[in-house]
């Protein structure tokens, strides 16, 4: 109390004191940063819990300056940044569920095809989505999964394989395929490379609407920024089919190549929820596979409780698969 009460130490490192201060104003206002530049806005919303990195930086230097003013100034960020991630860090998982769900994006390069569906076939799931099935791997999926999952469906590089009966299974336009040629393309070219469908799980509860989704890539380069501009597209597109949905319970699957903080899914999320945030432990970060720095790959859900979520072990896929749990 001595120490802190010394004027001069309230004084030092006024420059650190301002960028703990920036640095808490950044988390707290993110949905404020336009998307004009570069996408700024969901570039900052992708990377927000990594900002956390910065916060024992300031205080190394703010405790080396002897700096009072800037360690106060860090309580701003500290309590934004809790308030924002704080209820992921406990495990909210609850035992026993009605129905498993896996989602993984194989990789069209994964080099062991067979030892990852031997390892999804291995995971308990009871519906499992692919994405990213090429069509020289499609056979051997197909194969190596048969037994554990007799009903499956594929609608272009995405799929579902269930142990319980599939209907109603259609193609989602995600519109993809956009401009001048996109009309002049005959369908079947256009369905070789389809990215989303719809499909209906017959349960013991009811019948259950699963999507299984893959939005289009991001970039990021020094030019243009964080180019999103056909997973952007993808997510309006998907969000509008999900606000359709005439079904109460619905699970998203699949690989968003983004993270729900990112104003990109407000479409999506407001209809839809994530099992991790509710019922995961952790951040269950999914990509890289090597080392995971964001969850890109999503399991959302409605109409039905998430009971428990989790990220499986690593396969040939530059993704991890995630699983949840879900009860009625």
């Amino acid at each position: 109390m001595r120490i802190g009460s010394r004027p001069e130490l309230w004084k030092r490192g006024p420059v650190l004191a301002a960028l703990a201060l920036l640095l808490g104003l950044l988390m707290l206002l993110h949905a404020t940063i336009p998307n004009r530049i570069g996408n700024l806005g969901s570039l900052v919303e992708t990377l927000l819990p990594w900002f956390a990195l910065f916060i024992p930086v300031l205080l190394a230097a703010a405790l080396w300056r002897r700096s009072a003013s800037a360690v106060a100034a860090l309580l701003l960020p500290v309590t934004v940044w809790l308030n924002l991630f704080g209820g992921l860090l406990g495990d909210k998982s609850h035992p026993g569920s009605d129905l498993t769900v896996v989602s993984h994006n194989v990789g069209a390069e994964n080099p062991d095809p067979v030892g990852t569906a031997r390892d999804l076939a291995a995971s308990g799931a009871d519906v499992l989505a692919l994405e990213e099935l090429t069509q020289q791997a499609r056979g051997t999926y197909e194969k190596e999964l048969a037994k554990t999952y007799p009903h499956h469906t594929v609608r272009g590089t995405v799929g579902l394989w269930s142990k319980l009966p599939l209907s109603d299974t259609r193609p989602v336009d995600i519109k993809q395929d956009v401009g001048p040629l996109a009309d002049t393309k005959p369908a079947g070219i256009k369905a070789a490379y389809n990215r989303a469908l719809r499909t209906t799980v017959a349960t013991d509860q009811g019948p259950l609407a699963v999507y299984v989704a893959h939005l289009g890539s991001v970039r990021l380069n020094p030019r243009a920024g964080f180019w999103t501009d056909s997973r952007d597209r993808n997510a309006q597109a998907l969000g509008e089919a999900i606000a359709a949905e005439q079904n109460e319970r619905v699970v998203l699957l699949g690989d968003l190549n983004g993270t729900t903080d990112d104003r990109a899914f407000d479409d999506i999320t407001a209809h839809l929820h994530s099992a991790q945030e509710a019922a995961g432990d952790g951040f269950g970060f999914s990509w890289p596979a090597k080392f995971p720095v964001a969850r890109i790959d999503q399991i959302l859900v409605r109409g039905v409780q998430p009971k428990s979520s989790w990220v499986l072990p690593a396969t040939g896929s530059d993704h991890l698969p995630v699983a949840a749990g879900i009860s009625w």
